[in-house]
């Protein structure tokens, strides 16, 4: 199970970046997929997810209406595009796959993480 992000890099504000999670192992489909920063001394926060019932999206208040998070299924692949970057967008980005399902009585959680993606928004 694994999830590789790529895509991240050095911007000028006012910039664009698509950054994109690959999911091999599991179906990622089945899974709630989220993009997640987290900022020199500060704590991880979350930016954006995307549901596995219906693909409905939520993003933090920072970002909405700059970032649009989408998935592939075909390729298994979550896509976090951002435009208007700003400086405060600075961060390395995680992508996390998130499930809970019941089997046999009990509630089980799969919970993946991939290693990051750094993204600088700097002139």
């Amino acid at each position: 199970v694994q999830l590789v992000e790529s895509g991240g890099g050095l911007v000028q504000p006012g910039g664009s970046l698509r950054l994109s999670c690959a999911a091999s192992g599991f179906t990622s489909s089945s899974y709630a997929m989220s993009w997640y920063r987290q900022a020199p001394g500060k704590e991880r926060e979350l930016v954006a997810t995307i549901t596995s019932a219906d693909d409905s999206t939520n993003y933090a208040d920072s970002v909405k209406g700059r970032f649009t998070i989408s998935r592939d299924n075909a390729k298994n692949t979550v896509y976090l595009q951002m435009i208007s970057l700003k400086p405060e967008d600075t961060a390395v980005y995680y992508c996390r796959a998130l499930r809970t399902y019941y089997s046999g009585g009990h509630y089980y959680t799969d919970d993946y993480w991939g290693q990051g993606t750094q993204v600088t928004v700097s002139s």
